[in-house]
C-alpha cells in the first residue's frame, strides 16, 4: 500500500465457510478501516451453497463474519461453489471440476470489475463508481454476479454472439454464480461492464430490449436502474483453459432483492444449530460468547427485513402508512 502512487482501495478474498476465511477477515476488515477508513472496500466472498458443504460449521462462520463485515465492506460480491460447479458442468463441459476451473472463471469477472482502471474505452468505470451505482443503501451492498459468454473452445467456432445475446444471457438464472432466482426477486440497479468490440449503441439497444421483458422487474423507485461500462480491451485466456478466446463479453453485477433467499437459507440453517446449541463450547472455548452469534442472528434477521422492505412499490408503502 505505501508503494501504491493512487490507492483505489482493497480487494478482498475470503469464503464465509471456514474459519481462517472467516474470522481473519473479520479482523483485517477492522484494521483496514481504522487504518484506511475512506478507501473502497471490495470483498469478493464464497457463499455457503445450499448442497454442498466443506465445513459442519459453515452456518455459524457465515453469520458471525457477515455480522461483523457488514458495516466495514463497501460492496460484498457473493459467489457459491454449487453454482460454480453448475456452470463449469453445463457450459464448458468439464465434467469434474476443479478448484482451478472455479477460479479462472471468477478471475475473469475480477478482470472486468478492474479493467477501467487498467485499458482504454468509451465508459469508464472506476471502484468508487460501482459503489454508487450499486449500492442504494449502506448495508444493501450483496450484489449478484453473472457473466457471458461462458463457452468453451470447441463450441466457441460456430456461435457468433451479438451484444444482445450476451445482454440477455446474463439476466438468466443459470449464468448468475450464487444459488438464487432472480425472478422472484426485483432489481435496484444493474451494472454491465462490456469488454471487447462494443459500441454504445448495441448496448442501448440490448438494455431498451431488456426492459420490456416481463419476467425482469425493477423496484419502482429505481427508474433508469442501468449503469454501463464499456472497455475496449477483449478479455484474455489462460493458456490450456476452460473458456474460449472470444472477441467481447459481459460482467453483470446486479443488485437483487432476491439475495435474500440465499440469506434466509443460511439463517434456516443456523437456527436448527443454534437450538440445540451444538458446536457452541468451541467458539465460547476460544474466548467469544454466546450472546455474540445471537446478535449476529438478529443483525442478519434485519437484513432479510431491509432486503423485503427496498422491494415493496412505493404505492404499497403510501397505503400501510394511511
Amino acid at each position: 500500500v505505501d508503494d501504491c502512487t493512487g490507492l483505489q482501495g482493497f480487494l478482498i478474498f475470503h469464503s464465509f465457510g471456514g474459519g481462517t476465511g472467516s474470522g481473519f477477515t473479520s479482523l483485517l476488515m477492522q484494521c483496514l478501516t481504522v487504518d484506511y477508513g475512506k478507501k473502497t472496500k471490495f470483498e469478493f466472498t464464497i457463499y455457503p451453497a445450499p448442497q454442498i458443504s466443506t465445513a459442519v460449521v459453515e452456518p455459524y462462520n457465515a453469520i458471525l463474519t457477515t455480522h461483523t463485515t457488514l458495516e466495514h465492506s463497501d460492496c460484498c460480491f457473493i459467489a457459491d461453489n454449487e453454482a460454480l460447479y453448475d456452470i463449469c458442468r453445463r457450459n464448458l463441459d468439464v465434467e469434474r471440476p476443479t478448484y482451478t476451473n472455479l477460479n479462472r472463471l471468477l478471475a475473469q469477472v475480477v478482470s472486468c470489475i478492474t479493467c477501467s482502471l487498467r485499458f482504454e474505452g468509451a465508459l469508464n468505470v472506476d471502484l468508487i463508481e460501482f459503489q454508487t451505482n450499486l449500492v442504494p443503501y449502506p448495508r444493501i451492498h450483496f450484489p449478484l454476479i453473472a457473466y457471458a459468454p461462458i463457452i468453451s473452445a470447441e463450441k466457441a467456432y460456430h456461435e457468433q454472439l451479438s451484444v444482445a445475446q450476451l445482454t440477455s444471457a446474463c439476466f438468466e438464472p443459470a449464468n448468475q454464480m450464487v444459488k438464487c432466482d432472480p425472478r422472484n426477486g426485483k432489481y435496484m440497479a444493474v451494472s454491465m461492464l462490456y469488454r471487447g468490440d462494443v459500441v454504445p449503441k448495441d448496448v442501448n439497444s440490448s438494455i431498451a430490449s431488456i426492459k420490456t421483458k416481463r419476467t425482469i422487474r425493477f423496484v419502482d423507485w429505481c427508474p433508469t436502474g442501468f449503469k454501463v461500462g464499456i472497455n475496449y480491451q477483449p478479455p484474455t485466456v489462460v493458456p490450456g483453459g476452460d473458456l474460449a478466446k472470444v472477441l467481447r463479453a459481459v460482467c453483470m453485477l446486479s443488485n437483487s432483492t432476491a439475495i435474500a433467499q440465499a440469506w434466509a437459507r443460511l439463517n434456516h440453517k443456523f437456527d436448527l444449530m443454534y437450538a440445540k446449541r451444538a458446536f457452541v463450547h468451541w467458539y465460547v472455548g476460544e474466548g467469544m460468547e454466546e450472546g455474540e452469534f445471537s446478535e449476529a442472528r438478529d443483525d442478519l434477521a434485519a437484513l432479510e427485513k431491509d432486503y423485503e422492505e427496498v422491494g415493496i412499490d412505493s404505492a404499497e408503502l403510501d397505503r400501510e402508512e394511511y
